[in-house]
């Protein structure tokens, strides 16, 4: 007859955590600001230099496996908000424009590595950034005041294509498709001095002659976002203006 024997929680020995020590932290080369940590004589990982003053990361710091998940999500969040600064200073951004960015940085991709040894071309899979991540950097970029849709659109109306000519209607549509709210595109069109007619004269004088045909130009000017009858009459007192 087999013996029952109950084994109680302290009768097992719990496994103990496996560590792991920084060897070495050394200047990143291609990365301002950023430093790579070698764990067990390994590269492990990059953070800022702020990262490493917050996490007191040092050579001979004992890591267990949680701190070291701790410190690669760290790693990519620093590389995700590097990469929505160079974004964001590129050229006013809304925050859609933003949000879309971030969220193509989570997606997976194919990309080709050049071979050191052998000079040939590898196609991998360079595997996306974590998405919990996009709402953390885009809370960080909120904070430092580098996503505002309201000085985006005022910047939008008062430069995009200020030297060309484009109708308010048109300036209208590219902001709503930037995901502008209405109340803002409201706001921003009515600050600008940019008026209708204005911007037709624009157009009108640089494009006329590319229209001999005045009716599809009429057509043109009309696609545009310009009204009917401001299209017939500017091209009218243009005409008179000049003797034709």
């Amino acid at each position: 007859m087999l013996e029952t024997i109950t084994i109680y929680d302290s009768d097992v020995a719990e496994p103990q955590a496996s560590l792991h020590r920084v060897t070495d932290i050394k200047e990143a080369v291609r990365t301002q600001n950023r430093v790579n940590i070698y764990v067990d004589q390994k590269f492990f990982c990059s953070l800022d230099i702020s990262q490493v003053v917050d996490f007191g990361i040092k050579i001979g710091k004992q890591l267990s496996d949680s701190d070291l998940a701790e410190l690669k999500r760290a790693s990519d969040f620093g590389k995700l908000y590097s990469r929505a600064l160079e974004y964001v200073f590129s050229r006013p951004h809304s925050s859609k424009e933003i949000r879309d960015y971030l969220k193509r940085k989570t997606l997976s991709r194919k990309i080709r590595v050049k071979n050191r040894k052998t000079g040939e071309y590898q196609t991998k899979v360079k595997e996306g950034y974590d998405a919990t991540l996009v709402p953390l950097v885009l809370d960080r970029l909120m904070e430092r005041g580098y996503i505002d849709d309201a000085k985006f659109a005022a910047f939008w109306v008062e430069n995009h294509n200020a030297r060309k000519g484009s109708s308010l209607k048109k300036l209208r549509q590219e902001l709503q498709q930037k995901g502008v709210s209405a109340s803002i595109i409201d706001e921003a069109l009515s600050d600008s001095d940019r008026d209708d007619i204005g911007e037709l004269q624009k157009i009108i004088a640089k494009k006329a002659a590319r229209y001999p045909d005045q009716q599809k130009f009429i057509q043109y000017l009309v696609r545009q976002g310009f009204s009917y009858s401001d299209v017939l009459d500017q091209l009218s007192s243009m005409s008179s203006s000049t003797g034709e």
